[in-house]
């Protein structure tokens, strides 16, 4: 498991020849920081003086982020073996009509799963951007810079997962599937650069 490396081993993995872990783990790891660097902020709000009304909005985010954190971190994984999953059927043999047949289709089904699983870290790390939003409005003062990097965490997470989306859409022959995805994905790209651009232009101007 990936995961379960520490951070030199799993970085000494990314840097070496195999196309696993890539883009698309990483992406899922961005997710997981900005998740975890949130949780971070919420946590050192609680119980500090001057934001005794912001416990229970505290509490909430604090809780939902370490939930997506470890969703996040299941989703670095989760990446490299689509990736595994559609290489493996690229091998599969093709001297029958039968077996093309059957090949095709399993290439098929493994490339959309390759789409699919960035997308789900795509809508997620959009999904928290409101809450990285809230904790840095709201949050601990101090540690509002540790709320930006949060956010900027989520865009790179949802751009990079997006990217990712793309690459494997090119390869399905599934046009209504295609066209949706495409859809929903330029949505999350626009709207992600947009709140992280609102919220660090907001924090900037306060600095």
């Amino acid at each position: 498991m990936l995961v379960d490396l520490t951070v030199k081993q799993f970085l000494d993995k990314v840097s070496g020849n195999d196309p696993v872990p890539g883009g698309g783990s990483i992406a899922a790891l961005n997710g997981s920081i900005a998740a975890s660097l949130a949780a971070m902020v919420a946590g050192l709000t609680i119980g500090k003086k001057g934001y005794e009304d912001k416990a229970e909005l505290m509490e909430k985010i604090q809780k939902v982020m370490l939930e997506n954190k470890a969703a996040f971190i299941a989703d670095v994984d989760k990446d490299s073996e689509a990736y595994d999953k559609v290489f493996g059927c690229f091998k599969m043999p093709k001297e029958t009509p039968e077996q093309k047949a059957a090949r095709s289709a399993a290439i098929q089904e493994a490339t959309k799963f390759a789409a699919e699983v960035p997308m789900s870290v795509a809508r997620r790390a959009y999904e928290i951007m409101d809450m990285i939003a809230e904790v840095a409005r709201k949050g601990n003062s101090n540690a509002v810079t540790d709320a930006c990097v949060a956010m900027m965490a989520a865009r790179s997470s949802v751009l990079g997962a997006l990217l990712n989306v793309k690459i494997n859409l090119g390869s399905l022959k599934d046009a209504d599937y295609v066209v949706s995805m495409k859809k929903e994905a330029d949505e999350l790209e626009k709207k992600a650069c947009e709140k992280e651009s609102e919220l660090l232009k907001e924090i900037n101007r306060k600095l």
